[in-house]
């Protein structure tokens, strides 16, 4: 059994729409729910986004196949909201418009006063011609395309503050492990509701501290495996037998879903073979305003060093 270190992992607030796409079938819904959530990284000045679950015709609102997803951006002021509200639009217009038959509703599971009006940054696309009809006891805007199939999209979609940034740090004793704890950790993530994953098994954690300001946030270099005998003892952290560290990093609705998110998945993985120690990444409480550590979990005590 792995062992978990007793440490936190530094979380961040941001904004945060929850959305159900449904589509005619699997290619299209696949296509645009990735196109969506692609390039999940804040690094480079947009939003991140991430795929919740998969639904079922039996669970989706028109009784299609469908999917949860989640778009984010770091911040909560009024240059946050106003960036959120171009980014969800652009994605919205490249990604699930352009594919055919596909739908977009609002998915957030708790009641906000916060709604983005979706006419003005998707609904016009429609070049005037659109309409607001009333399906599914929702208002929905219907943009005309080509294909034949209109594009439907709810006429306001809800937005509040959550977490993001939530992580956990899988040491494992080689490659092979990392990918398989990896997977089955984010596997987990995806049977939870509320949560999402946005780099599904990250290979390459980051640090703030870097010699090319200019590309952002750079390798963690310390716990870099490879880096064994390129680096002074003092500063390499990777522990002995230790090969691979995949990363999981997840977003929120609010912090309780995170923690108890952390915990399911923990629990999930403990036990699998070639798992060393279970950690996670911080930056000594600097930089995120959440504080989360796995000792306050409800984990068993049996399971930190």
């Amino acid at each position: 059994m792995a062992i978990i270190e007793d440490t936190f992992c530094e979380a961040f607030e941001g904004l945060c729409v929850q959305l159900m796409i449904t589509a005619q079938d699997a290619e299209f819904l696949n296509r645009a729910a990735n196109a969506f959530t692609a390039l999940p990284s804040t690094v480079f000045g947009d939003a991140e986004g991430g795929i919740v679950r998969w639904l079922s015709e039996s669970e989706s609102i028109d009784g299609r196949l469908g999917a949860i997803v989640q778009l984010w951006v770091t911040g909560t002021g009024k240059k946050a909201t106003a960036k959120f509200y171009d980014q969800l639009g652009r994605r919205m217009r490249q990604g699930i418009l352009v594919v055919p038959t596909t739908a977009v509703f609002d998915y957030y599971p708790m009641t906000s006063e916060n709604k983005f009006q979706m006419m003005d940054n998707v609904g016009h696309c429609g070049d005037g011609y659109e309409w607001i009809v009333e399906k599914y006891n929702r208002n929905l805007i219907s943009v005309p395309i080509m294909m034949g199939y209109d594009f439907l999209i709810e006429e306001k979609l809800s937005y509040a503050p959550g977490v993001m940034g939530g992580n956990l740090w899988l040491y494992c004793e080689s490659i092979d492990v990392g990918i398989k704890v990896g997977r089955e950790a984010v596997k987990i993530f995806a049977e939870i509701d509320d949560v999402c994953t946005t780099f599904d098994v990250c290979s390459a954690g980051s640090k703030p501290e870097t010699n090319f300001p200019e590309i952002g946030p750079s390798t963690n270099h310390p716990y870099c495996p490879t880096l064994k005998n390129k680096l002074p003892p003092e500063g390499f952290k990777v522990p002995e037998g230790v090969k691979s560290i995949p990363e999981i990093i997840f977003n929120g609705l609010d912090i309780n879903i995170v923690e108890r998110s952390m915990q399911k998945v923990i629990e999930g993985i403990i036990d699998m073979e070639g798992l060393m120690k279970v950690s996670a990444g911080n930056y000594g409480g600097k930089l995120g305003k959440f504080k989360i550590y796995l000792r306050r979990l409800g984990l068993k005590e049996d399971y930190f060093s």
